[in-house]
């Protein structure tokens, strides 16, 4: 006796909260219509920060959208996760107030709030004996704090759980969720990233790169609903299914071959050949030397055509691991609108500068029968 294998998950719904504005229509647009969302940091509402530009979300307080009761102490990162499950579940139909132990929730993050934790650094140097620090600033300074935040407020009780991975997060995280699918463990998965912008991090990421120029911060969360096609409610469009997942590292300095060898690999196991590829699109990583190597690499194995077709990631500033996120989302915008003339495929990669590499396969449309 034969078990057939576990249907791959689709998309179904996802939004974002970006530097465009507060939904899924104000990222799609500013995607279309590729407007730079970087402008001039507020110095009312910022510490400065190594450079005078970023891509902040505008007006972007979580107490207008969550209310004042729970908000005081709730850093930024946890507020545009929290919000941006908010979105989602409003547009899923799960209303506020429902707990749901079938739902799981994974969210990227690089390491959280870095602004959180210089805070709390600074208030246990300086504070008065003996207690030093706000006790209800420790939770913003762990990791997955964000995530628990989410499942909280939203009473989502199933697997809860945060990957960080850099630059490579977003695909990590789909992988991550795809599991908790097949094995069971849910019956949908909220899967997303979040950064914020903060001096603080403004300032690591300036000294992290050396101190070479100042680098445009960008933050925001893209989210999206994960679930098996034949689990959709009815008139639940499906817009695409992942269809493959793969990584590597680089360890011969050839990140652009790096990215390639992992891409091959996916189509072959994938059973994808290049001409069914509409776009291929990287996160705009660019090595020390300035070289974009994603796009080097997916432009000799796809051509011009369809690496141009979405833009990249970059527009949004350094979104770090929310940086494959956004650019998934980036994809669904474009492709909503486009015609793909028989090529349903997209290739979405990432890499970072410590070598790793990460790409996923997302057939878009209705799961072929």
């Amino acid at each position: 006796m034969t078990t057939a294998p576990p249907a791959a998950p689709v998309i179904s719904a996802w939004t974002a909260i970006s530097p465009f504005g507060h939904d899924r229509a104000s990222f799609a647009d500013g995607v279309r219509t590729r407007t730079s969302p970087v402008s001039a940091v507020d110095t009312g509402r910022w510490a400065p920060g190594p450079g005078g530009t970023a891509a902040t979300v505008p007006g972007f307080e979580p107490r207008d959208f969550l209310g004042t009761k729970g908000t005081r102490a709730m850093n930024r990162v946890s507020g545009l996760a929290v919000v941006a499950a908010k979105h989602l579940l409003a547009d899923i139909g799960v209303e506020p107030g429902d707990e749901r132990d079938d739902i799981g929730f994974v969210l990227g993050t690089t390491t959280g709030s870095v602004q959180s934790m210089m805070d709390l650094t600074r208030a246990s140097l300086t504070g008065d004996k003996p207690d030093h620090v706000e006790p209800a600033a420790v939770p913003g300074c762990v990791m997955n704090c964000a995530a628990g935040q989410a499942a909280i407020w939203h009473g989502l009780k199933g697997p809860n759980a945060t990957i960080a991975a850099g630059r490579t997060t977003g695909p990590h995280a789909f992988n991550y969720a795809r599991r908790l699918l097949r094995t069971g463990r849910a019956t949908r998965v909220l899967c997303g990233a979040a950064e914020e912008y903060s001096p603080a991090r403004a300032w690591v990421e300036h000294h992290r790169r050396g101190g070479d120029g100042p680098v445009v911060i960008g933050e925001g969360c893209a989210m999206f609903l994960l679930e098996p096609a034949d689990l959709r409610p009815p008139g639940r469009r499906v817009l695409g299914t992942l269809a493959g997942f793969e990584s590597r590292v680089c360890l011969d300095g050839d990140l652009a071959g790096t990215v390639a060898v992992a891409v091959r690999a996916l189509l072959r196991s994938a059973g994808v050949a290049p001409e069914q590829v509409w776009a291929a699109t990287g996160s705009g990583f660019t090595d020390s030397h300035g070289d974009a190597v994603e796009t080097t690499a997916l432009r000799q194995l796809f051509g011009a055509a369809a690496v141009d077709r979405v833009p990249s990631a970059d527009l949004l500033g350094d979104t770090a691991s929310a940086s494959a996120m956004f650019q998934l989302a980036a994809v669904l915008s474009v492709a909503e609108s486009a015609e793909r003339a028989g090529a349903d495929h997209t290739v979405v990669t990432t890499c970072d500068d410590d070598g790793s590499v990460a790409c996923t396969l997302l057939r878009l449309g209705e799961p072929v029968a």
